[in-house]
């Protein structure tokens, strides 16, 4: 039993002593080969017993491998440390330096900028943003790459925009630039890839940089220096040289700092200049600030002429003049109070005067000069434009009666109506329309769109979501959705539109405080997990964690504050007593329910304290108390004393005055409307119960109240009637249609509509809406006319219904019925003559063309034999006989009719 356990035991200190093995360590690698060489020793002994030559050959190949494995660990080891003295010298974290050498930096650093604001017009915020970039390139953790949000160190080599003088690590903005471009100048988006040269944008600020632009060596802030020499005594990246790079906006002069972060601050070369007016003498100014206002009055001409300009000395031009005047309009009508900046007006009255036509007069609204010739004047086209007419003003031009032959809103067709007035009609021609993606068709109008229902399944530029527009031609739109991924900060999500590639870094910052928040540090975000508060010099500003009033003094720390070890001393708030006891605020207590060993093998638990604010002991001081219900009188202790229950029934009246309060011993609060034990209060129990008294005559309704003194408010439920044409559903309170008489409910059944039943003669009674029939008087009018349709007149439909009115037609209307027999007559025997004269004709022309085959057959004998006429004819004859047969048949069955 004990041999399996130490065999349980010694595996699982092998298994341990290979997992912690495992880190490429000397200590790790010195486990490895110790645990291997006992390994083998024991393999050894195990086995039969080798040979004195092979023994010696072993030994030698161990030796060897022994010195190789020691050389391998001396190398690793030497790499190893060297790497740790780099990181040591280069890293930005706020070990790097002691306190005295940050305070002595810092005060370099403001002394520097307070020099260079010393002379006239100095102005320190225009620094600030240059002494920010300064100071965070010496302050311990301040320079973060936001592509990969990591501390920027002295040695390596980095890459600033000239947007925004962002720093990133040369490797970082690198890639950047090259996944930026070959998402940019995909195939997927451009044809002509390669072709162009795609720019790529700053991750912070996204100014954009052409493809030459894109950093392939490190060099200083200035530009002049490649690969600047790390110097401690240097700001990091920089090349100690004079800046001398231009000034933003340009001046002519050149920045005098030494090679810095960030950007120039303003120009502090001193000009000779004068004010924005010119009237002031020269004076020595600042060149950044050599713009100046003398502040005398600027008396320069307004426009308007008259006045002259009375603000102080400015820049740019002068604002219009502020006075008032009255002017009159242009055409000389009205006259107004207007600004003297805009003299010339108009009114809105219509100029009214007599065109040269005499016909017509002026519809221009307030105008200049003379009014012009009468537009109606002179040649005038029809409305299709294709006729001219010369015709007095007074006359409209008429239409030509040629067809119009516009071309309508579609574009394809023209207008098919004859010469008209107004806009052409919609074109409604059918055609064959292909839909906007070109994959169905479908014969329409042709002025009507078509549009499919196939949704768009290409992938839209962010080649995540596709388009599902409806028939898309082609040309998705850009993904309107965001983007959404989080952040390489863990704490933002990304609010562009869902693009392609890595998404920008957050533009957030956040400042990392020391406990008190006087001293912080600004990082990026994302930083403030791995960066390490600042040290803070000032003294702890935290309230005691006592109830004292004072505490020893010490600086600015984390965490909880030293115990206090004075007495308590404390007043209670119950009693007034002071509490005997010691301070308690931060008592040492056991921690309990900590895990228990399951087994011998597992070591107990040492316990644990914790600190915590213990209460002060309770006071035993008898006081008398009245319970909540004021019905009895009980001595309580002083740390026990408030309200408690008697346990007694409540008993007081309740608000229906009809049952009592049945809750146990309860507070009341005595408010005006109950005073006296024996009213119940706010805290008393309601009455549930239903109201039972009895209700008005008629009314089916019960009391919505619960049991309530006094009597029943009115019923206001609504009841649901049809009004008298049974139609429209009315809702009138239950207390109305109760109370109405007979001519009430049937002004309450009325729903105000026009009755919708149809009177005998089929038109709509014009009554509202009734009980009983509906009476007979129409008095609509409907139209009545003559046999012959010439005589129509308006008349009452009852009068019209009862045949008391008749309209015959007049000698007018006989005479036109005899003058339209007559012509019909005309036509007839004008068009049986002209029938008669094309059949003579016809006749003519055939006996003519039959003389002359004759005399040809006559030649023809003289030489041949001759042919009888029906031989040589009898296929034309026959159907030209036919022709004449039916021609004349058809002449005689007309001649009769």
């Amino acid at each position: 039993m004990e041999a399996s356990w130490r065999q349980v035991a010694g595996g699982r200190g092998r298994a341990r002593g290979r997992a912690t093995a495992a880190p490429s360590s000397g200590n790790g690698i010195h486990l490895r080969g110790a645990g291997g060489g006992r390994e083998k020793g024991s393999a050894g002994a195990a086995g039969p017993g080798p040979s004195p030559r092979g023994a010696a050959t072993s030994a030698a190949a161990a030796e060897l491998m022994s010195q190789r494995k020691f050389e391998e660990i001396k190398k690793a080891n030497q790499a190893a440390a060297k790497k740790l003295v780099e990181e040591h010298f280069s890293s930005s974290s706020e070990e790097e330096g002691d306190e005295d050498f940050e305070g002595k930096r810092g005060k370099i650093v403001a002394n520097t900028f307070t020099s260079y604001t010393t002379q006239t017009d100095g102005d320190m915020r225009e620094l600030e943003r240059t002494r920010q970039y300064v100071h965070e390139a010496f302050q311990a953790g301040a320079m973060t790459c936001l592509i990969c949000i990591a501390s920027v160190k002295r040695n390596q080599a980095v890459w600033s925009c000239s947007g925004c003088f962002c720093i990133f690590h040369m490797p970082c903005i690198q890639k950047w630039a090259k996944d930026s471009q070959f998402l940019v100048s995909s195939p997927l988006t451009d044809d002509d890839f390669g072709k162009r040269d795609y720019p790529w944008p700053c991750p912070k600020c996204r100014f954009e940089y052409k493809r030459s632009d894109t950093p392939s060596r490190y060099y200083c802030y200035c530009g002049k220096v490649e690969d600047p020499p790390l110097d401690p005594w240097l700001v990091p990246h920089s090349c100690g040289q004079v800046c001398e790079r231009e000034f933003k906006p340009p001046c002519g002069h050149k920045c005098l700092l030494l090679c810095h972060p960030g950007p120039c601050p303003p120009c502090p070369k001193m000009v000779t200049t004068t004010c924005y007016c010119k009237k002031a003498k020269p004076v020595p100014r600042r060149c950044s600030a050599k713009e100046w206002a003398c502040q005398l009055p600027c008396g320069r001409k307004l426009l308007c002429g008259q006045h002259k300009c009375e603000n102080p000395c400015h820049a740019g031009n002068c604002l219009p003049c502020p006075r008032v005047s009255r002017q009159k309009c242009v055409c000389g009508k009205q006259v107004a109070e207007r600004s003297c900046a805009s003299p010339l007006w108009h009114c809105d009255q219509v100029c009214g005067k007599t065109l040269p036509c005499g016909n017509h007069t002026c519809e221009q609204v307030c105008h200049v000069g003379a009014c012009g010739e009468c537009p109606r004047s002179g040649k005038r086209f029809c409305p299709c434009q294709k006729s001219k007419f010369s015709l007095p003003c007074t006359e409209d031009v008429p239409t030509c009666g040629d067809s119009c032959d516009k071309v309508l809103e579609c574009g394809i067709h023209r207008c098919s109506q004859r010469c008209h007035r107004g806009p052409c009609e919609t074109c409604r021609q059918e055609v064959e329309k292909h839909c906007r993606c070109g994959k169905h068709t479908k014969r329409m109008p042709c002025h009507k769109p078509y549009l499919c229902e196939t949704k768009c399944v290409k992938m839209r530029d962010c080649q995540k979501h596709q388009c599902r527009r409806k028939c898309c031609p082609g040309n998705c739109p850009p993904c309107d959705q965001n983007c959404g991924r989080t952040l390489g900060c863990r704490n933002h999500k990304c609010p562009s539109v869902c693009h392609r590639g890595s998404c920008y870094p957050c533009p957030e910052t956040v400042d990392v405080k020391c406990s008190c928040g006087n001293t912080k540090v600004t990082v990026p975000c994302g930083r403030e997990r791995t960066t390490r508060p600042p040290k803070c010099k000032e003294q702890c500003s935290r309230p005691p964690t006592c109830h004292h009033t004072s505490q020893e003094k010490h600086r600015c720390h984390f965490g909880s504050c030293p115990p206090c070890h004075q007495p308590c001393q404390k007043v209670l708030e119950k009693c007034g007593h002071l509490c005997p006891a010691p301070c308690h605020d931060q008592a040492l207590i056991k921690q309990t329910g900590r895990h228990q060993p399951t087994g011998p093998w597992e070591q107990p638990l040492e316990p644990e304290f914790i600190q915590t604010a213990l209460p002060c002991p309770p006071c035993q001081v008898p006081i008398p108390t009245e319970c909540l219900g004021k019905h009895e009188v009980s001595p309580l202790p002083c740390h026990a004393i408030g309200p408690y229950s008697c346990k007694r029934v409540c008993g007081r009246t309740l608000g229906c005055q009809n049952h009592t309060c049945m809750k146990e011993c309860h507070k009341v609060t005595e408010i005006d409307t109950c005073v006296g034990k024996n009213k119940a209060g706010p805290e008393c129990l309601q009455c549930e119960e239903g109201c039972s008294k009895s209700r008005p005559l008629g009314c089916p309704h019960p009391c919505v109240l619960p049991c309530h003194p006094g009597e029943c408010p009115p019923c206001v439920q609504m009841l649901r009637i049809k009004c008298h044409c049974k139609i429209t559903s009315l809702y009138v309170e239950c207390r109305k249609i109760t109370k109405a008489d007979v001519n009430e409910k049937n002004l309450l059944s009325c729903c105000k509509n026009q009755c919708p039943k149809e009177l005998p003669c089929g038109h709509r009674c014009k009554e509202m809406c009734h009980p009983g029939e509906c009476p007979f008087n129409c008095n609509q009018k409907v139209k009545l006319r003559c046999p012959c349709k010439r005589i129509k007149k308006e008349l009452q439909c009852n009068k019209v219904r009862e045949n008391q009115i008749s309209i015959e037609c007049d000698t007018t209307c006989k005479e036109m019925k005899r003058k339209a027999s007559e012509i019909k007559e005309a036509e007839a025997k004008a068009a049986l003559e002209e029938e008669k004269r094309r059949q003579q004709a016809e006749l003519e022309a055939f006996e003519n063309r039959l003389k002359g085959r004759r005399k040809k057959n006559r030649k023809k004998d003289e030489v041949a034999v001759e042919l009888t006429l029906w031989q040589k004819y009898k296929y034309y004859l026959l159907p030209a006989c036919t022709v004449v047969v039916l021609v004349f048949a058809w002449y005689i069955v007309h001649d009769v009719a």
